[in-house]
């Protein structure tokens, strides 16, 4: 295949709208989506079976298969059991580092009027604020998979809401005979409370309302297809979700020190996930432009999955960019605001600063992307089609709700009356101001 190198400033409308449109495809399944649901909130287990049988082609027994987990850890290699445990471990410390602290201070009361001296507006008041921070009781964590194996979704998901204190976690992840043992290894490390063999939008409705054997959780998470993600939109609102994720994409920004073939390399990588997947290089120099599109055309056709990884670098979301100065590609990956941003580039750090829209970032020739899906301990559920620009990944915060809390002693909400009670009576809303009145033994409010 060949890939041809577009300069930035000639894009055209409808190849600027391919590229910053970026579209997960929820809408062409939503309405068979709907059904989906529907039928699973109606008829629980036996909807879920009959879904399984349909688009899985398996017959279920057991939708609960959470014993399974622990006898696949102690059946898998060696070698993978060593990955999965040092992965785990190292997401497991970057989320650590994540969690937030309750707190409680004193502020200091200023009396509301304007002709008081300003140590007159000093008071002795006790006016105690603070914030707590509190788990979610029950989660579900959607994990691709059946017949293949995705350990890193199932460490990606549960961590961290084991490390929020989640009481119970739950994964669904499609049917087979048998479940990927490796993925089943992973939820036993990773320390889920049950798992269940259910896929699909049938799995997202499940966890969302529940059924006879699945329980009903708070919130769903977790990457999956277009059905997935068009089942989150459906149930959000009963539920709470992560965030509507649509194919694989990456962003590389490069100079003119960039190795061609790293950056290729990644391109490829990405490519390999979806033929709908988003990757796009843009660069400054021409010279390289013109290497990393041969490199990688070359390193597409020696691709075990080929077909795929050709189809996502030929789509209208991919390609190679060439910018008219760095200063372009910077504004060009601002906009684009990545799921993947990797930046390889003599002063990265300089262009790092200047760039806020991006769900994570690959700094220097020695960390792709591999690095952050699998093993670095950041976590690779991420916000795409410019979901960047809005919120950010997953993360503890995801399973984490907070409360704020105060404490006002008679001086506090001494000073502070003044104000409650005029802004309460401008709103109209004198049941307010004699809220505060009646603790004072004001009533000088009172049936006016």
């Amino acid at each position: 295949m060949n890939l041809d190198v577009r300069e930035v400033a000639e894009l055209s409308p409808d190849e600027r709208a391919s590229l910053f449109e970026r579209d997960a495809g929820v809408a062409d399944v939503r309405g068979d989506v709907r059904d989906i649901v529907s039928r699973v909130r109606e008829e629980g287990d036996v909807a879920v079976r009959e879904f399984c049988r349909e688009f899985d082609g398996v017959e279920v027994g057991n939708i609960d298969v959470t014993d399974a987990a622990e006898r696949a850890f102690d059946e898998i290699d060696d070698d993978v059991r060593e990955a999965i445990e040092t992965a785990a471990e190292n997401v497991r410390e970057f989320h650590e580092r994540q969690m937030p602290e309750d707190w409680r201070e004193s502020f200091e009361s200023r009396v509301s009027d304007a002709n008081a001296t300003s140590e007159e507006q000093r008071s002795s008041g006790s006016r105690e604020l603070g914030r707590r921070f509190r788990p979610l009781e029950r989660v579900g964590v959607y994990v691709p998979g059946g017949t293949a194996a995705y350990p890193s979704s199932v460490l990606m998901g549960v961590i961290p809401a084991k490390v929020a204190g989640v009481e119970h976690v739950a994964v669904a992840t499609p049917p087979a005979e048998p479940i990927h043992p490796v993925t089943l290894a992973a939820v036993h490390v990773a320390d889920a409370d049950a798992v269940y063999s259910v896929g699909g939008a049938q799995a997202v409705s499940a966890l969302a309302y529940g059924t006879e054997t699945v329980k009903a959780v708070q919130k769903v998470v977790g990457p999956g297809n277009r059905w997935v993600t068009a089942a989150k939109a459906e149930v959000r609102g009963d539920v709470d979700i992560d965030f509507l994720a649509g194919p694989s994409e990456i962003l590389v920004v490069a100079d003119e020190t960039a190795n061609p073939e790293y950056v290729a390399a990644d391109l490829v990588a990405q490519a390999e996930h979806d033929p709908n997947a988003s990757v796009v290089a843009v660069t400054a120099d021409a010279e390289l432009a013109a290497e990393i599109a041969d490199a990688a055309a070359a390193r597409a056709a020696d691709a075990e999955r080929a077909d795929v990884v050709e189809d996502a670098l030929s789509n209208d979301a991919s390609g190679v960019l060439l910018a008219r100065s760095m200063s372009e590609a910077v504004l060009f990956a601002e906009e684009y605001a990545a799921e993947h941003l990797s930046i390889q580039a003599d002063d990265d750090e300089a262009l790092l600063d200047r760039i806020s829209n991006a769900g994570s970032v690959f700094l220097g020739p020695y960390t792709p992307v591999a690095a952050g899906d699998y093993a670095s301990g950041t976590n690779h559920v991420l916000p795409t089609s410019g979901g960047a620009k809005r919120y950010g990944g997953l993360s503890v915060d995801t399973f984490l709700r907070s409360s704020t809390v105060q404490r006002l002693d008679e001086d506090a909400l001494s000073d502070l009356s003044p104000t409650i009670t005029t802004l309460a009576e401008a709103e109209g809303l004198g049941a307010h101001a004699e809220s505060v009145r009646t603790r004072l033994g004001d009533d000088s409010g009172a049936g006016e």
